[in-house]
């Protein structure tokens, strides 16, 4: 079944420097706290933690806001309590085959992959000709063009900053949502 989604990968920048420098002990410590507010941000938004990837994990949002407001709302609760690693994320929205029930392939799922494995420090890089809408408080800053590996040619980015409204407490309505109902 092919469904549209945007598919957020999140990475822990600087862990592997981190855990050389201070340790495995103290690495788990900002991981274990990294995916609680991971967790947190993911719930509270409607996103979905598809799979934990080490130090990064990729999520899927069924729409493209709640997206670009999990990656942006973890950013900045992670500036707090990850110190001194940051977040890097790249996102991506597209059409994905739903494979085996609970893993997606596709050109969107790749493509956020390589956004991310290109950003740096706290960059949340997104293609500039997917954007839907951007939430209140989210501004994209053209990046430039970047060459991805299996994308052909260049391909335009913008980097989304700023900070996300709030998120209305009550989360209660989330299973109302396309595509529950």
């Amino acid at each position: 079944m092919r469904v549209p989604r945007t598919f957020v990968f999140v990475d822990l920048s600087g862990f592997t420097n981190y855990t050389a420098a201070f340790g495995d002990d103290a690495a788990g410590r900002v991981l274990s706290a990294f995916r609680s507010i991971v967790r947190s941000a993911a719930s509270e938004r409607g996103v979905r933690i598809a799979k934990w990837l080490g130090d990064g994990c990729m999520c899927v949002a069924v729409n493209q806001r709640d997206a670009i407001e999990f990656v942006l709302d973890l950013e900045q609760r992670a500036a707090d309590v990850c110190n001194p690693l940051t977040v890097r994320a790249g996102l991506a929205t597209g059409h994905a085959l739903l494979f085996e029930g609970d893993d997606y392939i596709g050109s969107a799922v790749n493509m956020a992959a390589r956004l991310c494995d290109h950003a740096k420090g706290i960059e949340v890089l997104m293609p500039s000709m997917q954007i839907e809408r951007l939430p209140e408080g989210v501004t994209a800053e053209p990046f430039g063009e970047v060459e991805l590996r299996g994308f052909p040619g260049p391909l335009s980015v913008v980097e989304l900053r700023g900070v996300p409204l709030p998120v209305d407490a009550d989360a209660g309505e989330l299973w109302t949502r396309t595509p529950f109902i």
